[in-house]
């Protein structure tokens, strides 16, 4: 699909938080799905815009700074403020929203959430996060399988979800790993975008974390690169019924009619 085929009101707002974390391969499932990425990088200077009026959805991407404040009080990056309002404003004005990692602590902590850093220390590599029953009647979980594979590396969690969010992924030792807010917007603990490169820069800048984890960078890049196809199996296609939410092809949560529509499932 080329930038002149997409129809108007299709672009999708991402918004990249450290140059280590781009959109990877979720930017072409968004472009597969109909939706335009419009990559802004506010850690290289870009402006965020002051609402969405002019998009169909926002993504925010993850990175390697802290969602809350240190002892200072300083916020890590100059930037968060803006994008906490504009978190709130998509929630606000339903707005669907694709939150990862770092953008899943951001969107909780916008809306009265608590992250800290972890107490079961840092989780990284191929795990299995656990669906839970009410992710049936979410209009893109509900095709999510029981137990899918993703890929982490986190050493902050969220530690308190807001009042008007819905689990629908959890984890042993990291109890939230994904979830709803209000009728459409979803934060995701794992990462689904990254291919072998992102991964691969992230160990190298993370070796001394891997060191004291005791972890091979060298097997677990094999893990990772053999886990990536069925990564793309799950997450592209729950990509892309995030794209209809944003299209308005498939209802929001709460909307009725999911069971239906013929969502888009796993292939």
């Amino acid at each position: 699909m080329t930038i002149e085929s997409f129809p108007r009101g299709s672009t999708a707002l991402v918004v990249e938080n450290d140059p280590s974390d781009g959109p990877g391969r979720l930017g072409d499932w968004l472009v597969s799905g109909g939706l335009r990425p419009h990559v802004l990088r506010p850690h290289a200077g870009d402006a965020l815009p002051e609402n969405l009026d002019e998009y169909a959805a926002l993504v925010v991407l993850g990175g390697e700074q802290d969602a809350f404040p240190d002892a200072g009080g300083e916020r890590g990056a100059p930037w968060f403020d803006q994008l906490d309002g504009l978190l709130r404003k998509a929630v606000r004005h339903k707005v669907p929203t694709l939150a990862i990692c770092l953008g899943a602590q951001l969107l909780a902590q916008a809306h009265g959430g608590t992250v800290e850093r972890s107490a079961a220390g840092p989780e990284i590599g191929v795990r299995l996060v656990a669906r839970r029953d009410v992710a049936d009647n979410d209009p893109i979980f509900a095709a999510v399988p029981f137990a899918p594979d993703v890929l982490q590396w986190h050493l902050d969690e969220i530690v308190e979800l807001p009042a008007n969010a819905t689990l629908l992924a959890a984890s042993t030792n990291y109890p939230v790993q994904a979830y709803r807010i209000g009728s459409a917007a979803w934060g995701l603990q794992f990462h689904i975008e990254c291919d072998i490169e992102m991964f691969a820069q992230w160990a190298m800048e993370g070796v001394g974390t891997l060191g004291e984890l005791g972890i091979d960078a060298v097997e677990l890049l094999e893990r990772v690169d053999a886990a990536l196809g069925d990564v793309e199996e799950i997450w592209k296609p729950f990509v892309e019924r995030f794209a209809a939410v944003a299209l308005g092809r498939v209802p929001r949560a709460g909307e009725g009619g999911l069971r239906s529509l013929p969502l888009i499932g796993p292939r």
